[in-house]
């Protein structure tokens, strides 16, 4: 709908101006057209004789606000909606203001009309209050104007030029991951501003310059903002078109639907600025002599789906006379404002008036549109300054963020720096709280207990013993231990003697441990006699005794190595891609930002650390030196204690711990086990994977510890890179933030070019500060590609760390992850998030934990959801004890689960089976082993209740479908898309059938999915045909013979007949 809201001085002047609009509706067909459908087999546009305008009077109570805003929230194009087989499709709303003005609403649907119709009218309407009406030129039918506008190029003449522009575009345009296109727009805003008169001055300049036109360059300005929204190098949006350029003579005055909008490509790669700017004016100019083309046609060209929106974005470039939107229509008379619904959910409108531009930008909350236009001015001044230097830099390379948003994303949102010993060893600072407070206790295993003193001297003989036996500055030991007081003091010994200590995983095969400890080059491998030592170990063996500990002399006395801070201090062994684990090398400083003035947990002698991770993943890092740096004390937390529940709070409660760290995997098996002890817990830290919503909610209901930590980081940047406070989580949370970066260290979100992405887009978390490892050990090209220098940073040297974690940041300032960019997959021309489907399946009521893979490659390529439910849904689940029974329960839960997923996301996102499990499978650190999950049985597809296909028909159907859907059994009332279906493979099975003989329109397949229903649809097509205008003004009875274009029965003609006044 177009809206225009108008006041008029006086009742006379009112109904003066509605007489003329009542002429000017007399003398156009389009404006008496409707528009009918229901009880036809097809839609067909009925010109009415005779169409009195409606006028809608309101009497407004002025105690519920000014009238003009009750008129436009009354009547918002983005709510309101018009009965189309009524004409003119054309209202007005009037309403008397207090003052006695009157307030006039104008409503033209776009159907019937664009902006120039409206123009059109206006100048009409004008006349007739002018007197003028003698004067004004022979209206031109509509369908005339059409026709004129098909003569130009042929159908294949457009798929000529929409190949060669989108054929190689494989991924839609989607700008903040917005998807919801053809909705009514009643969650859009808008925000319009005129752009500083010196830019639009510059701009004409360097247009007129460069010989293209000022529209080209607002493309590829346009084009540079979605490149930066969306993360795609090949950019398509729509955009408007004029649509008369090849109407012919008429086109200035006749009224109607003449707009179209067509996609537009424009690559934002290394083309210069100049040349790309070239690019977009030719690319529109060829788009003009093709604006008649349609939509689909376009998108039919592209490597999109066709079910898929090729775009969501758009833009409308406007000619507007300053004249026709300001000047009044005539003494009396003011126009208010104007205003449309959009079916995208972003659209930027740029309105040329000569001697200025104004942008206008709507976009579906919760985005800005304020800031949305700050980012088009942005890229213009980039586009003009890149113009007028006349330099060759890459269009990519345009800035797009405001100087103020570019210092909240990398200066305010990352000033993290705080006070901590830099430049000193974890051993050094270790000997120092020895030194402080001697007799506190450092250790606590079991019924054993250790004082800083007595963990000091134990290291220290250890460490002169590694000197003697030639552990030098740099060397590399191995550590081979379960969580005991001899790791601990075998870590602080080889700190001491100036080695680096590298701990291998107890449980891994002797193959593995082997092809580790050569990799890391270990000079030594140290270890203890319950240790499962590897054979052809191939480096020397120290294996730790009592007895061995109590030879030294010099244990009082701590080992004066030189070290610093920068140094290495341990390497840690995490997965590969590749297959190969990567070693990472952690400096002794980014274990002391870690634990020491950190910003999120306040560590200090009265505190108590449980020590439960696996002594080879880096969340030992922290539950070992937290405590030791600090003053605070180690909770050892063995094997068995930690695999009971009961053990383990016994042993909580009995040591007094207040800190823990928990993986995601083991907090939500724990959480209610856990619920005894957590009041006690002054801080608990969970992390390593995505939270659950609903189990944090449990958490902070029953017993919350003082203070819960959604802890987010990889091992190359030390534990901890990011941390969120959790106070409350709302009932709608599908997801909890990760936080902030803790102290001395930094965040960036960037794109693939490495620059910064606008605040709410998906970008690659990057990691800066003092917390980034060294690099990979003896993997160079490795390190070069991830360990990059920091050119946000104004430290010397600085590096930042490429995670490959997708993140994006939320207006407050805190991070949302996304999921890893390698977990990012394409199904039916989307790449999609797997973590976001697995964070919307989570917030169902029915399930605990949930995890989604895709099976297959290629067109096979399916989602599939692994569950785990809730406690009762499992109950119910099991109560019978035959396996038919819980195979029905199963299909049930599939079903609930895909209607539910069904209704929030894209039929795309929406996996084809659910798997459900008793609890997910946990890799040794306590992860998800996703290759330990199952496939698929037939009971987790969404299924309904089995009927055989009854006919030929149908058999044939379920024998195709059982073959593309690699499916045992297809019932007749089952869904195509349902069981997994897809467009891709709605391709194929047409093939396949036609192979048979037998005829399928795609749109068949779309409206009627289930196998018994779309068995009746199937046979050939009829084609329809293009009439000439067999009606004329003496006709007074319409027979089939008159309308060529349509299928209608005598029936449906006089159905239609009767609904338009006078026949």
């Amino acid at each position: 709908l177009l809206m225009a809201q108008m006041v008029f001085a006086e009742r006379a002047l009112l109904d003066r101006y509605l007489a003329a609009v009542q002429q000017v509706v007399n003398r156009h067909d389009i404006l008496r057209t409707a528009f009918l459908w229901q009880e036809l087999s097809v839609p067909v546009q009925v010109v009415w004789r005779q169409a009195s305008l409606s006028v809608l009077e309101l009497n407004l109570d002025p105690t519920d606000g000014p009238v003009r805003e009750q008129l436009a929230r009354r009547f918002n194009p983005r709510h309101y909606r018009l009965d189309l087989s009524q004409a003119p499709l054309l209202r007005f709303v009037v309403a008397q203001e207090e003052d006695g003005r009157w307030i006039v609403l104008q409503l033209l649907h776009h159907l019937i009309g664009d902006h120039t119709t409206l123009e059109i009218m206006h100048r009409e309407v004008q006349a007739y209050l002018d007197g003028q009406e003698a004067g004004l030129p022979a209206p031109v039918p509509y369908r005339n104007l059409v026709a004129q506008a098909r003569l130009g190029i042929s159908e294949a003449g457009h798929t000529r030029f929409f190949s060669k522009m989108l054929g190689d575009v494989e991924e839609p345009t989607l700008p903040f991951g917005l998807t919801e296109v053809y909705r009514d727009g009643s969650q859009v805003t808008e925000f319009h501003q005129i752009l500083p008169s010196a830019l639009n001055a510059r701009l004409r300049r360097q247009a007129k310059s460069l010989g293209v036109s000022l529209a080209a360059l607002c493309h590829l300005a346009w084009a540079q903002v979605l490149s930066r929204t969306s993360g795609q190098e090949k950019v398509v949006f729509g955009t408007v078109l004029f649509g008369r350029m090849a109407v012919g003579e008429g086109a200035d005055n006749g009224m109607g639907l003449f707009i179209n909008t067509l996609p537009l490509r424009l690559d934002m790669d290394d083309t210069s600025v100049r040349n790309s700017a070239q690019i977009a004016h030719t690319r529109l100019a060829e788009l003009l002599v093709n604006e008649h083309a349609s939509l689909a046609l376009a998108q039919k060209c592209s490597g999109v789906d066709s079910h898929i929106p090729l775009f969501s974005a758009l833009l409308n470039y406007r000619h507007n006379d300053v004249s026709v939107t300001s000047e009044p229509l005539i003494e009396g008379i003011e126009l208010l404002g104007a205003q449309e619904r959009t079916n995208y959910p972003l659209v930027l409108s740029v309105e040329d008036f000569g001697e200025s531009l104004g942008l206008t930008v709507q976009i579906a909350r919760p985005f800005e549109p304020e800031r949305i236009c700050g980012y088009m001015q942005q890229t213009l001044e980039s586009v003009a300054e890149a113009l007028e230097r006349a330099t060759d830099m890459p269009v990519k390379e345009l800035e797009v963020l405001p100087e103020t948003e570019r210092r909240l994303l990398l200066a305010t949102w990352n000033e993290t720096e705080a006070t901590y010993p830099v430049e000193m060893c974890i051993h050094q600072l270790f000997e120092r709280q020895a030194e402080q407070n001697p007799n506190a206790t450092a250790l606590v295993h079991e019924g054993d207990i250790l004082s800083y003193t007595e963990l000091n001297t134990r290291a220290n003989r250890l460490a002169y013993q590694l000197i003697e036996q030639g552990i030098g500055v740099g060397q590399h030991v191995a550590l081979q231990f379960e969580r005991s007081v001899a790791l601990v003091v075998a870590q602080l010994a080889v700190l001491k003697a100036g080695g680096v200590y590298v701990p291998i995983d107890s449980g891994l095969p002797d193959e593995r441990k082997q092809g580790l400890i050569r990799d890391c080059a270990a000079c030594l491998l140290i270890t203890d006699k319950q240790a499962d030592i590897p054979a052809e170990l191939g480096v020397p063996l120290l294996c730790l005794t009592n007895e061995d500990e109590a030879n030294s002399e010099q244990s009082g006395i701590n080992p004066d190595v030189p070290r610093s801070g920068a140094d290495c201090a341990y390497i840690m062994y995490t997965s590969g891609s590749s297959g190969t684990p990567k070693g990472v090398q952690v400096p002794h400083r980014a274990v002391s930002r870690l634990v020491i003035n950190n910003g999120y947990a306040d560590i200090g002698p009265d505190d108590r650390v449980a020590f439960m991770a696996n002594p080879a993943f880096d969340a030992s890092t922290f539950e070992i030196w937290a405590p030791l740096l600090n003053g605070g004390a180690v909770v050892l937390i063995d094997r068995n204690t930690l695999l009971t529940p009961a053990e383990l709070v016994h042993a909580l409660q009995t040591h007094g711990v207040t800190v823990m760290w928990l993986t995601v995997g083991l907090f939500n098996q724990l959480a209610v086990t856990l619920s005894p002890v957590l009041l006690q817990i002054k801080c608990l830290i969970v992390g390593g994977d995505a939270l659950d919503p609903h189990v944090i909610r449990e958490v902070l209901k029953a017993n919350p510890p003082q203070q819960l930590l959604n802890g987010y980081g990889p091992t190359e940047g030390t534990t901890f890179t990011t941390t969120y406070a959790i106070q409350s989580v709302g009932q709608e949370a599908t997801n909890i933030p990760i936080g902030r970066p803790i102290a001395n260290t930094r965040v960036y979100l960037l794109n693939s070019a490495q620059q910064p992405v606008p605040l709410g887009s998906v970008g690659e978390l990057y990691i800066g500060g003092d917390g980034v490892a060294c690099g990979y050990f003896n993997r160079p090209e490795l390190t070069a590609e991830r360990f990059l220098a920091d050119p946000f940073s104004d430290k010397p040297g600085a590096r930042m760390y490429r995670s490959g974690d997708l993140a994006r940041y939320l207006p407050d300032g805190n991070l949302e992850f996304l999921g890893r960019n390698d977990q990012q997959v394409k199904i039916r021309g989307f790449r999609i998030e797997l973590g976001e489907i697995e964070v919307r399946l989570a917030a169902h009521p029915a399930v605990r934990e949930a995890t989604v893979r895709v099976l297959g490659d290629g067109q096979e390529k399916r989602l599939v959801a692994y569950i785990v439910t809730e406690a009762n849904v499992v109950a119910e689940a099991n109560i019978a004890e035959e396996t038919h029974a819980i195979e029905k329960a199963n299909e049930e839960l599939a079903n609930t689960l895909h209607t539910y997923l069904n209704a929030i996301l894209p039929d795309y996102m929406v996996p084809a089976a659910f798997v459900r499990l008793d609890s997910f499978p946990l890799t040794p650190n306590g992860k998800l082993d996703r290759r330990a999950l199952p496939m698929p049985d037939s009971e987790a597809f969404s299924r309904q209740v089995y009927a055989a296909p009854q006919g030929e028909t149908e058999a044939v159907l379920a024998a195709i479908w059982s073959e593309l859907l690699g499916m045992a059994q297809i019932s007749r009332h089952d869904n195509f898309f349902t069981l997994g279906g897809h467009s891709l493979m709605a391709v194929r099975m047409i093939e396949r059938l036609r192979q048979r003989g037998v005829t399928l329109a795609i749109r068949d397949l779309f409206q009627s999915p289930v196998l018994s229903t779309l068995a009746q649809t199937l046979g050939q097509h009829q084609a329809a045909l293009i009439p000439a205008n067999m009606i004329t003004p003496d006709v007074t009875v319409i027979t089939p013979a008159m309308l060529p274009l349509v299928d209608l029965t005598q029936a449906d003609i006089d159905l239609i007949a009767g609904q338009v006044p006078d026949g």
